[in-house]
């Protein structure tokens, strides 16, 4: 409720993920309208008890049409007002930013989501405000691309600036593996950014943000890098760290740095750390505007108690004009 009004919030999920959030969003008394993906349609169970409209939307493999995106929630918002929304899918964050801005709902507009989906962005925004991040080129300019590699040994990780976790992330041993890789990418190649291999832990942080506060943070580090995983089999696991710990508090602390960095103003966020085998440098490697995937969420209300979802719903409703 926002002076006494109730809010409506539009929830944009092409993949099926967020049901807690629905449900608190009921719960903190929001009419909820979902849009989602045509082809989850007779697949996906959603909590329809927290939901007032659901609306199916044409896709390919999960992706949307902006221009038939746009005219079919403009056509929502001639007979509903629309005052929050929200992507529950990290492939959703850029156009939902988009959306915001077409509609002038507040939230994170376009520039700012870029630099929680664009992994060139991101690292350009954190590096400027004096974050450790590994040494990376944009896979633009070839003289560029050449003196890096001539510049920072290998082996390299050739990586596309907007997918989510490792998907599509090559490791590359040799400028020729490099060149082989980037013409196959031909057209594409603009999307992807090289980065020096560094060996170390991954380890990763999920906090809420409000008003530019981190106000929970958690550490925790994966079993095997998620990379190695992905494309060398296994089984993906992660462990809270203990939250008294010297490496702990240090990754709560470049957590906060990134936030600030990067701009958060609300939301909850997971944001992915390495700490170097050679010197034990905790370098930034990515983060997000979402709750943690692969059951990291169900790890975290374990450990503390807090559904990163539900708290999400909290925070996008109470919306700057209310206390979280």
């Amino acid at each position: 409720m926002e002076d006494g009004k109730q809010l409506t919030i539009l929830c944009l999920a092409s993949y099926e993920k967020g049901h807690e959030f629905l449900r608190e969003c009921r719960r903190q008394g929001a009419r909820v309208l979902l849009l989602t993906s045509q082809s989850l349609q007779d697949k996906a169970r959603w909590p329809m008890e927290s939901i007032d409209e659901i609306f199916y939307m044409a896709d390919d493999n999960g992706k949307w049409d902006r221009t038939q995106l746009t005219n079919a929630v403009s056509y929502l918002a001639r007979t509903r007002a629309i005052d929050r929304i929200v992507p529950l899918d990290d492939f959703d964050v850029e156009v939902a930013a988009y959306l915001r801005e077409h509609l002038r709902v507040p939230g994170m507009g376009e520039t700012r989501a870029r630099y929680f989906r664009d992994k060139l962005a991101m690292r350009m925004q954190a590096r400027e405000g004096g974050l450790e991040v590994p040494d990376f080129v944009h896979v633009l300019n070839h003289g560029r691309v050449n003196r890096f590699m001539d510049r920072v040994p290998g082996p390299w990780v050739l990586k596309p600036r907007s997918m989510a976790g490792a998907i599509g992330i090559r490791k590359i041993h040799s400028k020729d593996e490099l060149w082989r890789n980037v013409d196959e990418l031909g057209d594409m190649q603009s999307h992807y950014l090289l980065e020096r291999f560094v060996p170390g832990d991954i380890f990763h942080v999920d906090s809420i943000i409000y008003e530019r506060e981190v106000l929970f943070a958690i550490a925790s580090g994966y079993g095997r890098p998620p990379m190695e995983v992905s494309h060398g089999g296994g089984i993906f696991t992660t462990r809270i760290l203990d939250r008294g710990t010297d490496l702990a508090r240090s990754l709560v602390e470049a957590n906060a740095a990134v936030m600030s960095a990067l701009g958060m103003l609300r939301g909850v966020s997971h944001t992915e750390f390495i700490v170097s085998h050679d010197d034990g440098t905790v370098y930034f490697l990515e983060t997000s505007a979402r709750v943690g995937g692969a059951h990291i969420a169900d790890l975290v209300e374990a450990a503390a108690g807090l559904n990163m979802w539900a708290e999400w719903a909290k925070v996008e409703l109470a919306g700057g004009k209310a206390p979280y």
